[in-house]
């Protein structure tokens, strides 16, 4: 149903960085950059993420009580993903452990402030 987020950055040269680095180890490549926008995905795919300066020309800021869940492939990934973040940029907001019976995941914020978490299922 979701075809992809779009979150907003400050700073969309350094939101780069740290997305370059998550999309890169799930193997999602850019698949959109156009005058403040980029976007990665596959088509086809599941839901990509965007990012730009929002359109109003105010701060970007987060909503509280949102997140993008990006799922990864075990845990380790998770663990890599988590450990990715934190090293460029982002805090931590919870390690990876399990969180109930079959779901496992980390919890970080982007640069800007934005939640992200990396699980895995079952």
């Amino acid at each position: 149903m979701i075809g992809y987020v779009t979150l907003g950055t400050n700073d969309l040269a350094r939101a780069a960085v740290f997305y370059d680095a998550i999309a890169g180890e799930l193997g999602v490549p850019r698949m959109m950059e156009y005058d403040g926008f980029i976007a990665w995905g596959k088509e086809g795919g599941g839901a990509g993420i965007g990012l730009t300066k929002p359109f109003d020309g105010k701060a970007a800021s987060v909503g509280n009580g949102v997140m993008v869940a990006l799922e990864a492939k075990d845990e380790a990934q998770v663990q890599r993903l988590y450990d990715i973040a934190l090293a460029n940029g982002g805090t931590c907001e919870g390690p990876p452990g399990p969180r109930g019976e079959g779901f496992y995941a980390g919890y970080f914020r982007d640069p800007d402030g934005n939640k992200l978490n990396a699980f895995v299922m079952g």
